[in-house]
Parts: structure tokens; sequence; C-alpha cells
């Protein structure tokens, strides 16, 4: 592949990177240990990462369970699930704290169907647009000593892995999605 072509192919994977990211965030009625990746835990005064203050672990399907390596950090870990999006509310035992995830009704299923679909596009529209500035790239080439038949080529070639990416965002928006429609 073209040293050229191969940067837009690597910011091409980086969005489909993002995107497969983001869907691991999204819960499908099971306890996932990705919905707390996003989450910091302030630490003595300084944002830290949960899984860094303690283990996770998935006893159950429904329930993901926290254990502080410190016990004073009971409180700042519920303090951060209440305040991000995840939408459970946390319950501890003075050791532990567990997430109880309930079964996910078919509205609810419905609206992450569309979350998931609104995110899809939006990263097909970040592989078009890296499309669209590899043409421009290349158009700016035309000026120099490149041939017209080469930047067609290089053109071609970027249209190929733009084909590509839209597949693969597309498998993974029907996976994501059929994970959760799935009872």
């Amino acid at each position: 592949m073209d040293a050229r072509v191969k940067t837009y192919d690597d910011k091409m994977q980086k969005a489909l990177d993002f995107l497969l990211s983001d869907y691991q965030t999204i819960r499908a009625g099971r306890a996932n240990p990705h919905v707390l990746d996003k989450l910091k835990v302030n630490y003595y005064g300084s944002p830290t990462p949960i899984q860094q203050v303690g283990n996770i672990t998935v006893p159950e399907a429904r329930m993901i369970q926290i254990a502080p390596w410190e016990k004073s950090l009971i409180k700042e870990i519920e303090k951060a699930i209440m305040a991000s999006d995840i939408g459970i509310t946390p319950s501890n035992d003075g050791v532990v704290i567990r997430l109880v995830f309930p079964e996910l009704t078919e509205e609810r299923r419905k609206e992450l169907v569309k979350d998931i679909k609104k995110k899809g596009e939006e990263c097909k529209v970040a592989v078009r647009n890296i499309r669209r500035d590899a043409n421009e790239s290349f158009k700016k080439l035309a000026k120099s000593e490149v041939s017209e038949d080469e930047i067609k080529d290089l053109e071609d070639a970027v249209q190929k892995l733009t084909d590509k990416y839209i597949k693969d965002v597309d498998k993974a928006i029907e996976e994501k999605s059929k994970e959760v429609l799935t009872v």
C-alpha cells in the first residue's frame, strides 16, 4: 500500500476503533465492566480511572461488583457513579459496591438501537471526511510532479478503503443492534 494512502487507512481505522470502544460502553441488559471505563474517581485530589482504585468483577450476569483497595474510597466511587450517565444507583455493604443492572424494557432496547445507529452514522461521516481530505491532498499533489494517472490510482485506493470501512461500520451496527435486541 502506498504510504500516502496508508496514512488515511490509519485514520479510518482509528474512527472505527473509536466506534467499537464506544459500543462497548452501551449496556445490553448484561453487566459489562466496560461501562465504567470512562469513570474517574477523586483519589487524593487527582482524577483516577476507577480500574486503578479497586477490583471490578462480574459475579452474576446482571451485576458488577467493585472492591476498592481502600475502604475510604467507597464514598468517592459511589459519588463518581452517581454523577455519571450509567443510570444505576450503587449499593454498598461497607466493603464492596454493587451495581445491579435492571432488565431492559422493549422501549429502552429500541432507544439503544437508535443510539447505536446514530453513532454508526457519525463514524461513517468521519470516514467520508477522511476520504475527502485524502482526495484534496491528492489534488494538491497534481500541481507538482505527480501524474494524473497516479492521482486517479490514489483516489481509487482511498475509495476502496472507504467502502471497506463503511462495510465494517455497518457490520458493527448490525452486531450491536442484534446484541441489544436479544432478550
